[in-house]
């Protein structure tokens, strides 16, 4: 079997698809399981900051000079290894409140007021 160029670009654009949706549900299901709304919203405001974060030192590292690196060129697989470590990065400085920038607490005090127990 012989696949074209437009088809192995077609097959990576809905397997990257799968694993957004994939990854989105999983997020959803981490808030809903958190408890109450008050819990909800708490755990809602620490992921976006962790996408936040995540997202943030994406474009960082996008701003760093590779040449004559000791690693070499981009290749796809330190580009999924990159965002992997971002990811687990941001969830981390964003559940620790040593680490936090502190948006989930503003998010919090925003929209606490908006939610019953």
């Amino acid at each position: 079997m012989d696949f074209s160029t437009p088809t192995l670009d077609l097959i990576k654009h809905d397997l990257n698809n799968a694993r957004t949706v994939n990854s989105d549900q999983v997020l959803y299901n981490r808030i809903k399981e958190s408890g109450n709304s008050k819990q909800q919203l708490q755990k809602a405001a620490e992921e976006f900051e962790s996408i936040f974060i995540t997202k943030m030192l994406s474009e960082m590292d996008k701003t760093v000079d590779r040449e004559g690196g000791i690693f070499g060129g981009e290749s796809q697989y330190t580009d999924t290894f990159k965002s992997i470590v971002y990811q687990q990065m941001g969830h981390d400085m964003a559940s620790n409140p040593r680490s936090s920038i502190g948006l989930a607490s503003h998010i919090y005090k925003q929209m606490e007021k908006y939610v019953g127990g």
